[in-house]
């Protein structure tokens, strides 16, 4: 069996989901073509060279939908015979579709394989796709599907965090972000989004704010009270009776920011590193994938955390990199407490409360960062995880390829 490594990364900045957001003009296929001629030109890979493309993206549809990975090859004029699937496991999706190149590697049935996601809300707003996870009011019924924001108040409650421990987190992980954007971590993995006339539509991350303030983040109204009056809580005490009460404690402060972005990761085999040049940055030992309680959902991404360590032999304490999506601040708090995880190890450059989710794509960005961190830190172990609607979640374990510094974990 062949090993999977990760060979080179690339993405966009993460512009505002909302108009006068720096990629709201700019449509998802754009971004994707964006990133695939980024990604040759800076590893000199020959499109040939390419056995398949795996995108994920959260909602396959107007923009999005037509199985965007084919579409975009086929647009960009790459060969013919390079063929390209899209895959969904909602916001875990980038993840997956990392985790599908590395089994595709691991099995021989393919030697280089480009993945990653993509999601313009601002093109494709959320629930745009009207599945009947969202539409169906007997379906929502039936498997308490609640929304997101309810879900993680529940998680909240159940967990009795305060909302000045919600509020805490939020300020940190702003302040992790910002003094990475200000050191220039991700510098050299951004890709530039230009409009016709070569102008620079994008080139960061700008949800960041670095003039948040413990004030300005108590003043905030609690984002889902009204939602859970309409109808929601109600819900949630049908399928969770023993509650007893949902406490909304969630803001916009302590959810992650809708953005608009895209990713690319290149994972190959060892003899495709050889032949291509382009050395391995780190080795994909595993993946999970884990499903949760929906109307808990969000506690999906620490399950597959647990479940991928444990696969390794390994325990989340051997970590020295974790990234992982900031579905609401309750549940990086669990994560963190059931653990014993540290800001040095956990979301130490900020994470997406504080930079921006653009849900398919940014499983394929934690990756790529995780990816890079353990080269820099020289710790040995990284797991990247994000969580997803209807109780899932997806992670991937990596290993630095350069660990014998002894360097920690």
């Amino acid at each position: 069996m062949s090993e999977a490594h990760i060979l080179a990364s690339v993405r966009t900045g993460r512009g505002k989901a909302r108009p006068g957001g720096g990629l709201a003009t700019v449509p998802p296929l754009r971004l994707v073509q964006t990133l695939l001629a980024a990604l040759a030109e800076r590893t000199g890979l020959e499109p040939e060279q390419v056995d398949d493309v795996v995108l994920g993206s959260a909602s396959q549809t107007g923009a999005q939908g037509g199985n965007l990975a084919r579409t975009a090859l086929l647009a960009m004029g790459w060969p013919t015979t390079v063929p390209g699937q899209t895959v969904n496991r909602f916001c875990a999706s980038g993840v997956d579709a990392v985790a599908t190149a590395a089994a595709l590697v691991r099995s021989g049935q393919a030697d280089l394989v480009v993945a990653g996601g993509v999601e313009s809300v601002s093109y494709v707003p959320m629930f745009a796709d009207q599945g009947p996870l969202w539409a169906d009011e007997d379906v929502v019924e039936a498997i308490g599907s609640v929304h997101m924001g309810i879900a993680a108040d529940v998680v909240a409650t159940e967990q009795r965090f305060t909302r000045e421990e919600l509020d805490a987190y939020a300020l940190v992980t702003h302040e992790r972000a910002a003094r990475a954007r200000f050191e220039g971590l991700h510098d050299e993995v951004i890709v530039p989004v230009r409009d016709e006339t070569g102008r620079v539509l994008l080139d960061r991350d700008e949800h960041i704010r670095e003039d948040l303030t413990a004030a300005t983040v108590a003043n905030l109204k609690p984002a889902f009270a009204e939602l859970g009056a309409a109808g929601q809580d109600q819900l949630v005490l049908r399928h969770l009776p023993e509650l007893g009460e949902v406490r909304h404690l969630h803001t916009r402060a302590t959810s992650p920011a809708l953005a608009d972005a895209s990713a690319l990761v290149l994972v190959g085999s060892a003899t495709a590193a050889e032949r291509t040049g382009i050395a391995p940055v780190a080795r994909i030992v595993g993946s999970a994938s884990a499903g949760a309680d929906p109307v808990r959902m969000l506690v999906a991404g620490q399950h597959a955390v647990e479940k991928v360590v444990a696969r390794a032999g390994l325990v989340v304490a051997d970590l020295g990199v974790l990234e992982f999506a900031e579905a609401f601040a309750a549940m990086c708090l669990k994560i963190q407490r059931d653990h014993g995880l540290d800001g040095d190890v956990f979301n130490r450059n900020g994470g997406t409360i504080a930079t921006g989710h653009a849900f398919g794509a940014t499983g394929a960005i934690l990756t790529g960062a995780c990816a890079r961190e353990l080269a820099r830190t020289g710790r040995r172990y990284g797991v990247a995880a994000v969580s997803g609607a209807a109780g899932l979640g997806s992670a991937v374990l990596l290993e630095n390829v350069n660990h014998s510094n002894g360097m920690g974990a």
